[in-house]
Parts: structure tokens; sequence; C-alpha cells
């Protein structure tokens, strides 16, 4: 049982609140912060952190900026499928941008990670395939569902921090054209699929992730 589960279970979150919150601060820095570097920043000791969080791929993890949202979309989104997956591609690639420390620090784990280790690693999960193919939910009725998940699969490995970090890194884009050229790459797949060529539809893509 984690050790937080246990009892008073009230101060512990606050504890494991703490050591993330830290963890999160350091990370948005630049550092990729250990155990005792983030137990030393939440002033808790050493050895209590390690109840917590046993090595520094854990706090990591833990750090990770997540959403608790289900969705990328308001309640009373668009019916248009374009302009449902602008709405979406607006909210992920904010999301990035403002934790893009802690995305690449995620990425690096995830690249250095064994396979059972990347399969944890949050950014292995897979959320924003699923929040793609609800904004591409009006397509069901002309592409098979196995299409729809292509798309979104394809959709996905265009707009993601692996793409920001290779147009910034590497194409030497500033922040604002590479953010326009994933858009781009979203919308232009979105209309390869409705104009007929949507992606191939094979076996199902292992791995892919947020």
């Amino acid at each position: 049982m984690p050790y937080e589960l246990g009892g008073r279970s009230r101060q512990k979150q606050r504890t494991r609140d703490a050591l993330v919150a830290a963890a999160r601060e350091l990370v948005a820095s630049g550092l990729t912060p250990t155990v005792e570097q983030a137990a030393a920043a939440a002033e808790i000791s050493r050895p209590t952190a390690y109840r917590y969080f046993p090595n520094q791929r854990a706090l990591l993890s833990a750090a990770h900026p997540e959403t608790t949202a289900t969705s990328l979309l308001p309640q009373d989104a668009p019916a248009d499928v374009s302009e449902r997956l602008a709405t979406a591609i607006d909210a992920f690639t904010a999301l990035i941008l403002e934790t893009e420390q802690q995305q690449r620090t995620m990425l690096r784990l995830s690249l250095e990670a064994d396979p059972a280790e990347r399969a944890a690693l949050p950014l292995r999960q897979g959320r924003a395939i699923a929040w793609f193919e609800e904004a591409l939910a009006p397509l069901r009725e002309e592409l098979s569902p196995e299409s729809v998940h292509q798309l979104a699969i394809a959709i996905r490995s265009a707009t993601g921090i692996e793409a920001l970090s290779w147009l910034l890194d590497v194409a030497k884009l500033p922040h604002d054209e590479a953010v326009a050229v994933m858009k781009w790459s979203a919308q232009s797949l979105l209309s390869a699929a409705v104009a007929g060529s949507p992606p191939p539809v094979g076996s199902p893509v292992e791995g892919a992730g947020r």
C-alpha cells in the first residue's frame, strides 16, 4: 500500500502535494530535480520525501502537468468538425506551451526509460488521442471508427511536445510560428481525410502517447 494511503491521510496528502509543487517549480526553472532537491525546496526531510517517492523518476512522473479534463471541448462545442478540431488544438497547444519545461522533461524520460517504465509515464497514456477523437466525432458519419482513430493519431503526431521540440530546436522557428505550423498540420490532415484520403488503417499503433 502506498505510504500516503496509511493513517493521517490529510497530512500525508499535504506533504505529497508540497513535494510535487516543489518539483514542478524546479522543472519549470529548467532543472531536473532529484528527490533530495525537491525535499529541500519543500522544506521536508529526505527520509520523509523518499517515503512518497522512492526515486527521481517517480517524483517527475507525479510532477508532470496533468489535467483532470476528459475533453478539450466546451459544453457548447460547435457542430462543424473543423471548428471542433481547431478548438481542441488551441487548448492542447496552450497546455503544451504553458508547461513546456515539464513536457520536455517527461519527453526525455520517456525516451530513456525501459518499455515497462515508458508505458507507465503520463506522456504515454493516449489522452490526447481520445480528446481528438471526440473533436472528430462528426466524421463518424463518413469514415469508419478505425479511420477516425488513425486520423486522431496522425493529428497527435503533428501537434504534441515532440513536434514542438523539433520545430523549435531543429527548424529554429519561433514559438508563434511553430504553433501555427502545428495548427495548420492538424487542419491539413483533416482536410485530406474529408477529401477522401484518410490515414491508412492497419494494426493499432503501439506506444502512442499524450
